[in-house]
């Protein structure tokens, strides 16, 4: 299978966190799927880690080491992901959601990830 990490799924992975979903978890440490974090993922760490919006364990330069261990592989956003962003009705006014459910319905991947509003978009969602 193809998954998406949703921002929240990968924190919560990479930290332990006992929010991870079972399934989730299970997913993500299959060697058989293949596991996509989208390059908002980080920017959006980033930005809410600089603002104190977010608190994260580790230094955040130190999340790409747990990418690489984990064999995710970055998704870039192209210029389609926003041809379909630029469509999606607004259940979601948070644009790094958005970017979710536009890269998941793009390359057809099932989100990992407990946002029960991406279900709106008619995404696919593990939890």
């Amino acid at each position: 299978m193809k998954y998406l990490l949703d921002t929240h799924s990968l924190i919560w992975f990479i930290e332990g966190d006992s929010r991870s979903g079972t399934s989730a978890k299970e997913a993500i440490e299959n060697a058989d799927n293949d596991i996509y974090l989208s390059i908002g993922s980080p920017w959006e760490i980033s930005i809410k880690n600089s603002l104190g919006k977010l608190s994260i364990k580790r230094p955040y330069e130190n999340i790409i080491e747990q990418i690489d261990r984990n064999e995710m592989e970055i998704l870039p956003i192209t210029f389609y992901h926003t041809v379909i962003i630029n469509k999606l009705p607004f259940h979601h006014k948070d644009p790094f959601d958005r970017l979710i459910a536009a890269q998941a319905i793009a390359e057809s991947l099932t989100v990992i990830g407990k946002d029960e509003g991406l279900d709106l978009y008619g995404v696919k969602r593990l939890w």
